[in-house]
């Protein structure tokens, strides 16, 4: 099997990088991005999302990793993976705009007999009746005769070094069963914790979305709870300690919902499910309440400033953390700048600082900066612990109690 398979991993961003740097471990694969500044860094061996190793990527490269921004390098290729992302427009409807541009990518490239399998999050049912006829239309193949197709839901965790690639149970799917066979095969490879093979792809799908609609709407109930329990000044952080005494209480924080899955997974599935007739009120109603979390937190900081007298257009305040989650530069989706864009229309001075964040053209305001180095803390008067970065744990227990440092995992001072 493994000499006759050439993998063509289609973006090579925090979820194909990863897939191809295992894959190239058993099969000659081809990686292709059509963003040529990833690209070359790739070839120097230099991941930025900080997914993977230097060391890993050379390696790699020296079993014959192919990185390219060629469209010709896909033609030696009959297992194509697709894992571009799938965003939302204005209005939270799904953009499967990329999915279908990279499905027409892999359709002039394809040939009788070949496999193509999409990670990419998407709607129950966007597989076969969104991708597979712009397949169909490209390659002049005939769907389940001269091509199939498979679904295998990333489970990547940016940052996340423990539950890597290998360490998390794969979902996959076939269009008929000896794609299957050949699909869970073929990741059995590189997954040590097992295979999970689904009955169909719009299950494979429906699974993978639903991941993240769980765990969107527990945090919005711990976040609705932080609502209620400000307004009876209970501290929120010691209600849930207290909570999860509790052997079956679930261990949710409240905190700023973002990033390229939790954050916009949930509006795929509404969107389905309002094709259909049904029209989802959990889970909007949770989407509502973490997509203005940003508001509670600049006006709970703000009434703390007044409320020590502080002059609002004279204060400075200091956000720590950038990104969407913790040790890791993933800035998609971030909710921090919309806190930070809230924060700026009070007219308070606000610098930020986020040691995995370089960019200093991300924030565009008069009255906002990126600082290069650690900041002293001192010199602030509201400090927002926004991100849980490990950088920041220890300078923030050596400040003086009467600082005011507002802690987005607990939404208390």
């Amino acid at each position: 099997m493994t000499d006759k398979i050439t993998i063509g991993i289609i973006g090579l961003g925090y979820v194909g990088l990863p897939l191809a740097i295992e894959f190239s471990k058993h099969f000659k694969v081809v990686g292709f991005d059509v963003n040529k500044t990833r690209v070359d860094e790739l070839a120097r061996e230099y991941d930025q999302t900080l997914e993977v190793s230097q060391n890993s990527l050379s390696l790699a490269l020296g079993r014959g990793f192919v990185v390219t921004a060629q469209e010709e390098d896909l033609d030696a290729v009959n297992i194509f993976i697709v894992t571009v992302p799938t965003p939302v427009q204005a209005g939270n409807k799904p953009d499967i705009a990329p999915l279908l541009s990279a499905s027409k990518l892999v359709g002039l490239h394809m040939s009788t007999g070949d496999i193509v399998v999409y990670e990419s999050t998407v709607y129950p049912g966007c597989t076969e009746e969104d991708c597979v006829p712009v397949l169909e239309e490209t390659s002049g193949l005939a769907y389940n005769s001269d091509f199939s197709v498979g679904y295998s839901p990333e489970r990547i965790n940016p940052g996340d070094k423990v539950r890597t690639l290998a360490n998390i149970t794969k979902i996959v799917s076939g269009s008929n069963q000896s794609t299957l066979e050949i699909l869970v095969e073929l990741y059995g490879a590189i997954i040590d914790a097992g295979i999970y093979p689904a009955e169909s792809i719009k299950i494979a799908e429906a699974a993978k979305v639903i991941e993240n609609c769980q765990r969107d709407i527990n945090i919005a109930f711990v976040n609705e709870l932080a609502l209620i329990f400000d307004k009876l000044d209970i501290n929120t952080e010691s209600v849930l300690a207290a909570a999860q005494t509790k052997w079956n209480f679930l261990p949710f924080k409240p905190g700023l919902v973002g990033g390229h899955c939790i954050g916009i997974d949930p509006y795929y599935l509404t969107h389905k499910a309002q094709m259909v007739g049904y029209y989802p009120e959990v889970i909007l109603s949770g989407r509502r309440i973490n997509d203005s979390m940003h508001k509670h937190v600049a006006s709970s900081c703000i009434k703390a400033l007044i409320a020590k007298d502080y002059k609002i257009s004279d204060s400075k305040v200091l956000v720590l953390g950038l990104t969407f989650k913790e040790n890791c530069p993933d800035i998609r989706n971030s909710k921090v700048f919309d806190l930070v864009s809230e924060l700026n229309s009070y007219k308070v001075s606000i610098s930020v600082y986020d040691p995995y964040v370089k960019n200093e053209k991300l924030l565009d305001g008069s009255r906002v900066s990126i600082l290069k180095r650690q900041p002293v803390f001192l010199d602030y008067d509201l400090i927002i612990h926004a991100v849980n970065h490990d950088e920041f744990k220890i300078p923030l227990d050596k400040l003086p109690d009467d600082m005011m440092v507002y802690k987005i995992s607990g939404m208390s001072f």
